[in-house]
Order: structure tokens, then sequence, then C-alpha cells
């Protein structure tokens, strides 16, 4: 059984990881395409696309990981019927945004939800044959690790070694001076 887990990426954590790692032992999935929005049509993100793809890499070795340009997940899914019945995987606070999402009932005829839900706390799932639930520790979100970098706090023990490596090389997501700021 395949699972997908899209997401901006900005940048990926160790929460990501567990999600995923947690989902293929919880769900039984065989594999999981790791799916990276170029454009996410629900937040806005500065870092480049591809620095994202790189950073995501590099948190998943072991899994498939792909950019796509669908700013909304029923069109990326129309656009990979190959994908069509996997485990589409989320966290319980994005089930709550999810009949927001373009064309829910559309994403549900084409794939099954794979909920993460906090320990003690199980997903109101309305639709049981098209949604499974499994625990998952709620690590930080990736504002929370941005927003901790910028103050330069250590986030290393947030972080997959290899995607603290890249961002500490190549510098990502510290603050930058506004020209108004004194030297």
């Amino acid at each position: 059984m395949i699972g997908l887990f899209g997401g901006a990426f900005d940048p990926p954590h160790s929460g990501h990881v567990a999600l995923v790692e947690a989902a293929k032992r919880e769900l039984g999935l065989d594999r999981v395409v790791v799916i990276v929005a170029a454009d996410p049509g629900h937040k806005r993100v500065d870092t480049p696309a591809d620095v994202r793809l790189a950073l995501t890499r590099a948190a998943f070795p072991d899994d498939e990981v792909v950019l796509d340009d669908h700013a909304r997940t029923v069109d990326m899914l129309r656009a990979h019927p190959e994908w069509h019945g996997a485990t589409f995987l989320i966290g319980a606070d994005e089930l709550v945004n999810f009949p927001s999402w373009k064309e829910p009932g559309e994403v549900l005829k084409l794939v099954r939800l794979g909920v993460a839900t906090r320990p003690g706390h199980a997903a109101q799932l309305s639709d049981s044959e098209r949604m499974a639930s499994f625990e998952l520790e709620q690590p930080a979100a990736s504002r929370d690790v941005r927003a901790m970098i910028e103050a330069g706090e250590d986030v290393r023990e947030l972080m997959p070694p290899p995607v603290w490596d890249l961002i500490e090389r190549d510098g990502l997501y510290l603050r930058q001076p506004s020209y108004t700021e004194s030297a």
C-alpha cells in the first residue's frame, strides 16, 4: 500500500519524519511518496522550491521525494492516476481544515486519508471507510522551527541531522537585517 505525504516542508523537521514512520508502521504502508508543493495554494513560502526539495530529500533519504507544481491536492491527484487509491497523510489539525480544501469530496474519492492524532485525542473521522487514524506525538510546526532558527535558538534536536547540516551550511532561515538596522 502506498502513502502520500504532501506539504511545503519549509523546513522539513523530525516531526515530519516521525509522521511518515508512524504511518508506515500503523497503517501498513509499503512506501511513502513525499510531495513538496512548489507553490502551495494554502500558504505563502519564501524559501525556493528547489531548496525545500533538497532539504526534504535530506530528511527522507529512504523515500521517494518529488516536487509538484499543483497548488491544490485534488489537482495533483488528478494529474497522477497512479496514486489513486493511496493513503494521503495529514495531521489532525489539517483534518479540521479539510472541508475547506478544493473539492474535498473528490479527494476522498481518489485517496483515503491517514490522519495523525495526538495520543489520547481521537480524530473525528466522518467517513471511516475513507479515513484511518494513527497516533503521533505532536512536534513543533515548521513555522515554529523557522522562528526558532531566526531567533538564534538551537533546533538541532528538532531536525534530522542532514537537514540541519544543509540549513547551517547555507545559512537558511536566518533573520536578514533590514536596511534600517544599525550595524
